[in-house]
């Protein structure tokens, strides 16, 4: 496990230059001069597209390590489909254009329907209240289809901070591979489910170090290749469902707050806007780098905390989180709007 993390990294590492250096030379840069949206924080030009190395350290390291069966060859054609699409609307983000977000809801659901079609599904989940909830088809399916596009969506909109989104994914994805191999739950193990992790947790690690601030290359929507891989091996065992909502559970709940929010304000939830928690932490004079750290940090205690508790206690510190975190966002919220309302007077 430890060498495939490896692997991922050092490919990742080694191509992620690479790749700043073509997409340079290809023009594949995100200007914000051209690229007109409100979420936009950088002011120089940048290189995008890093969806490329992150997907191929993956794929790459993949072939050493994982089975050739139907569900391998599933999640990497869909992995390689988001890339493709998400690469495309990188190009045009260059061009000072970009591919509709509901084209892009779209291909995440059909990544995630050709994901589940290869086997992947959630069986079952763990009742809090005590025993199993048994998923029969094609509840398993659609609950699965769900949550793929819940996690490729919640984890796009995390990238708005150089770092945010490849340290995120890396200690989401190690704890997750962490859990699979059984140390803390030998029930849990899974080694199919252990590699494709720490597989993702090397390449998200590997970029790390050139996305970190100042960025030198941004993931751009190609990075959904990765995000698609990371909500697969959270459900290869369903019990390890829990333990990803309680390490992720920063974006998750923001991401959740956004779309209520957005709706509430009569807007398109998928209408870009600057409000999310990484833009209210930088109006109140947070950086880059302690935002990402914020956010790393945390989720790191979450990935931490999920390790030690049972499934049922896993549910509750969910409920906990999601309680503390909104009445956060929304105590931020407020006091912005009107310290914005306050600067305009």
């Amino acid at each position: 496990m430890i060498i495939s993390l490896i692997l991922a990294f050092l490919i990742t590492a080694i191509l992620t230059p690479i790749f700043i250096f073509l997409n340079k030379r290809l023009k594949l840069i995100d200007d914000p001069r051209l690229h007109k949206h409100p979420a936009i924080i950088h002011t120089k030009p940048i290189p995008r597209g890093g969806g490329i190395p992150l997907f191929l350290g993956a794929i790459l390291t993949g072939l050493f390590f994982m089975p050739y069966n139907t569900v391998t060859i599933s999640i990497f054609l869909a992995s390689f489909i988001a890339l493709i699409v998400g690469v495309v609307d990188d190009y045009l983000n260059a061009k000072g254009k970009e591919i509709s977000p509901y084209i892009r809801f779209i291909t995440n659901i059909l990544v995630a329907v050709i994901v589940v079609a290869g086997g992947v599904s959630i069986k079952f989940i763990t009742n809090p209240l005590g025993g199993i909830i048994y998923f029969p088809s094609p509840i398993s399916e659609i609950v699965s289809v769900l949550w793929l596009i819940w996690i490729m969506n919640m984890l796009n909109w995390s990238k708005g901070i150089d770092g945010q989104m490849p340290g995120i994914v890396a200690i989401s994805a190690g704890v997750i591979g962490v859990l699979s191999l059984g140390i803390i739950n030998p029930q849990a193990a899974n080694s199919i489910d252990a590699t494709l992790a720490f597989i993702i947790a090397g390449s998200a690690l590997g970029f790390l170090i050139f996305n970190f601030h100042p960025a030198k290359i941004f993931p751009g929507f190609g990075a959904t290749s990765l995000y698609l891989l990371l909500g697969v091996a959270s459900i290869l065992s369903s019990a390890k469902l829990a333990t990803a909502i309680l390490v992720m559970g920063v974006p998750l709940v923001d991401f959740v707050f956004t779309i209520i929010r957005r709706i509430l304000d009569k807007k398109s939830p998928f209408k870009g806007d600057k409000k999310h928690l990484h833009h209210i932490l930088l109006k109140l004079g947070y950086t880059q780098k302690q935002i990402a750290l914020f956010y790393w940090s945390i989720s790191a205690i979450l990935g931490i905390i999920s390790l030690t508790l049972e499934n049922k206690s896993k549910i509750f510190a969910i409920i906990m989180l999601v309680a503390i975190m909104g009445g956060g966002l929304l105590f931020l919220h407020t006091v912005t709007k009107n310290t914005d309302e306050e600067a305009s007077f």
